[in-house]
């Protein structure tokens, strides 16, 4: 039989897909209440309600509407459990730049990631969205960042990408930092074809994956 906790995640998951804030608010409040853990509140309920209304969109049986209604639920769940997450504090501190790529304006899945990451002991540097690939690797060299995290919703964009990568060897700083790149039609194969250091399909993969760069020690789940 299913714990409280794991009933939760799945409730607020099926919350955000059914556009129903109120609900969302209501599960997240008793996960605050009952003393659960608010990462994986977020990661296995509102992050995964949000990757089953994009595999809905993808299908054609979600449209822009519902996206939006199906994010404003998560971010309402999302202002309830982010006061509550416990954040690692390590010696060193690991600052990453992160951002949508120049062209796209889709940022759900990078706020996700910087949340997380946050959480995870990181300095994000926050660009937002529609990012030229020069103001990247401009503000990673004058942030001294160790991390640049890059993502985008659409294939038109991504070229973007591969240029940022292409900018720190022109500028000679390539060695400087790890990229990590993300999104929906973002594959492993693109981020080895652009050399990009990491990959990540989800919020919760790109903390795994943005410590294993960083050379933080990352536990097992």
């Amino acid at each position: 039989m299913a714990s409280r906790e794991t009933e939760l995640h799945q409730l607020l998951s099926d919350s955000v897909l059914d556009m129903d804030e109120d609900r969302v608010r209501d599960y997240a409040d008793e996960v605050v209440a009952e003393g659960y853990d608010a990462y994986n509140a977020i990661d296995k309920g509102l992050a995964d309600g949000m990757d089953r209304a994009g595999r809905l969109f993808e299908d054609g049986e979600y449209f822009v509407p519902e996206l939006i209604i199906c994010s404003d639920a998560m971010y309402r769940g999302l202002e309830i459990l982010k006061p509550h997450l416990a954040r690692e504090d390590g010696a060193r501190k690991v600052k990453a730049v992160i951002g949508v790529i120049e062209g796209d304006t889709h940022d759900i899945g990078k706020n996700l990631v910087r949340i997380l990451t946050e959480a995870g002991g990181f300095e994000m540097i926050d660009l937002g969205r529609d990012v030229p690939p020069l103001t990247f690797v401009e503000r990673a060299e004058a942030e001294d960042a160790d991390l640049i995290l890059i993502s985008t919703l659409m294939t038109t964009t991504m070229p973007g990408m591969a240029r940022v990568i292409e900018l720190l060897g022109e500028r000679g700083s390539r060695g400087r930092f790890k990229v990590m790149v993300g999104g929906g039609p973002v594959s492993p194969a693109f981020a080895r074809k652009i050399g990009a250091d990491g990959y990540a399909r989800n919020a919760a993969e790109a903390v795994r994956v943005a410590k294993a760069l960083a050379g933080i020690e990352v536990d097992a789940q």
